[in-house]
Parts: C-alpha cells; structure tokens; sequence
C-alpha cells in the first residue's frame, strides 16, 4: 500500500533523479551547486557531456558501487579526491569525466 508519505518520497526521489541525471546534459555539465562555485562536469577529451556518461556517473558510479560497498566507496571516494592530483573521484574514473572550473566554449 503507497501512503502519502511514500508518494511524497517517490516524487523527491524522481525529481532528484531527474536533476542530477539532466540538469548537466543540458546546461553544459552544471548543475546549480556546481554553477554556483563555477565548476562543471566534462568528458575526459573536455567534450560535454551526455545521457549515457551521466547515467554511468551517477547510476553505477554513485549509487551502486556506494551502495554494494556499504558507504565505504563514498569515503574512499572523499579520499580519492583529497589525495589524487587531478581530484577524480570513483563515479569520474567509471564514466570517463573529470570537474573543472573552465567555461564551456
């Protein structure tokens, strides 16, 4: 039986969703947080990117790999980030992207 506090939950996750999947196919890899400290998510080769990189990225990259590991590929993830020169995290090395603060052409 879905209660209103389920349907509540379903439609924040699916915006959620939406918004982390879209939002950087669309608006040159930002998403407001990112536009707002002027950063955004980019292919390897600093090409845009797209659906299937962005499903890779967050798909399998944040929520399964996060999830099968409990949380400890979140952290090692933090971790990756802080030591590693060009700052790639486990999602970036999946989908082939990296951030940076360059503008898009």
């Amino acid at each position: 039986m879905i209660t209103g506090e389920t349907k509540g939950n379903l439609f924040t996750n699916l915006v959620s969703i939406l918004y982390s999947l879209l939002l950087p196919v669309f608006w040159y890899g930002y998403t407001v947080g990112k536009r707002i400290v002027g950063i955004r998510i980019v292919k390897m080769d600093g090409s845009p990117v797209g659906i299937g990189t962005m499903l890779l990225r967050i798909v399998v990259g944040c929520w399964l790999i996060y999830t099968v590991t409990l949380g400890i590929g979140a952290i090692i993830s933090a971790i990756m980030v802080g030591v590693r020169e060009d700052k790639r995290a486990i999602h970036d090395l999946i989908a082939g992207t990296y951030v940076t603060s360059d503008r898009p052409e």
